[in-house]
């Protein structure tokens, strides 16, 4: 089974891209980031996102790329470990030039908020209380 996570992202401006993860509490992987892609930590050891500039983005793919803006090319969902984390990071990602693009979802045992990041990729962040989850 695989090991790694790595999610591959174009991103218009790098260092734009960059500065909005760092301001949610981010880190980058220097060994993996360069003028044409990042390595955004999501969980040491296991999961990554490479923010790509576009044009070095187009080189893994022979489809266009699509406006994030106005197309879902993917949802990306990370779990926290509690609601008050979800609304900070919501809070945060606001305040770094983020968007909402949906409002907040409670149904009990699952707490989620989502924001897009400046090149409207869209991020879930989730609290989950399996403990309460209905049982049939």
């Amino acid at each position: 089974m695989p090991s790694q996570v790595f999610i591959n992202l174009p991103v218009k401006d790098l260092q734009r891209s960059m500065d909005f993860f760092k301001a949610l509490g981010f880190s980058f992987n220097k060994d993996f980031t360069n003028e044409q892609g990042a390595c955004l930590v999501i969980r040491e050891g296991s999961i990554y996102a490479m923010l790509l500039t576009e044009p070095f983005f187009k080189g893994f793919t022979k489809k266009e790329l699509c406006d994030a803006h106005t197309h879902t090319e993917v949802l990306i969902a990370l779990s926290v470990d509690s609601r008050a984390e979800v609304d900070e990071m919501i809070g945060r990602a606001l305040a770094a030039g983020g968007s909402l693009y949906r409002e907040p979802d409670d149904h009990g045992w699952m707490y989620q908020h989502s924001f897009a990041d400046p090149d409207g990729h869209q991020w879930e962040i989730c609290f989950m209380d399996e403990s309460q989850i209905p049982k049939p």
